[in-house]
């Protein structure tokens, strides 16, 4: 099965207007990490999620109570839609973003966005975009817990050695190949372990698919 993995990279948002259509803890999880981009986020949807208006209220965010509509686009680089179930919501907005030129993501529609979205693991300043192109989007969310788990306050603690070393390194040492060596030396050791584990209803279809081709086989 062939899937467009797309190209890796990291979006500047700082200072730019997005737009968010849908309410619901899916639309929080999104304009969350909009915000943390610092970007300008608007929400288009009737009803909003708690934390939404909460968020509202303090004038982070702009909410426009009502459907999308066509002019909220206007300025736009990037828009996320999160209404479920809206097929047409979906299209018009792939082919609006053809001609206004902003970037588009409708959740469950790969084939109506022209982006993917990650899954995201967040530890102090690492951010770690799991991606299957696509193809197992419940498979990235399990990866990203797993990895949660595996990143815990102390490496927090050691990625802010690491940065104020590389700043203290910035002031006190002139030669560029100097501080290159010292930062490798200080994450000499540094690993990340483990092995995977595979759950058991994919054992089993290979040992389904394996009895069906010895019967095939006489």
């Amino acid at each position: 099965m062939s899937h467009n993995a797309g190209f890796q990279g990291t979006l500047d948002l700082d200072g730019r207007q997005c737009l968010v259509i849908g309410g619901d803890e899916e639309a929080v999880e999104k304009i969350t990490r909009l915000l943390d981009a610092g970007a300008k986020v608007t929400v288009v949807h009737p009803t909003l999620h708690v934390d939404l208006r909460k968020l509202t209220a303090s004038g982070k965010i702009i909410h426009r109570g009502r459907s999308f509509r066509a002019t909220d686009a206007q300025d736009c680089v990037l828009i996320l839609n999160v209404v479920k179930d809206d097929l047409a919501l979906a299209k018009s907005l792939y082919e609006m973003a053809k001609t206004e030129n902003f970037l588009v993501w409708s959740m469950d529609q790969t084939e109506y966005s022209t982006l993917l979205m990650p899954a995201l693991v967040k530890r102090g300043p690492l951010r770690i975009a799991i991606s299957t192109s696509g193809t197992a989007p419940a498979l990235a969310r399990v990866l990203r817990e797993n990895l949660e788990a595996v990143f815990d306050e102390e490496f927090d603690q050691f990625l802010d050695w690491l940065g104020a070393l590389r700043e203290e390194l910035r002031k006190t040492e002139a030669s560029d190949r100097r501080r290159r060596d010292r930062l490798l030396e200080a994450v000499n050791g540094f690993a990340l372990a483990g092995s995977l584990q595979y759950p058991n209803s994919w054992k089993l279809s290979d040992e389904v698919e394996v009895e069906q081709v010895g019967k095939e086989g006489g």
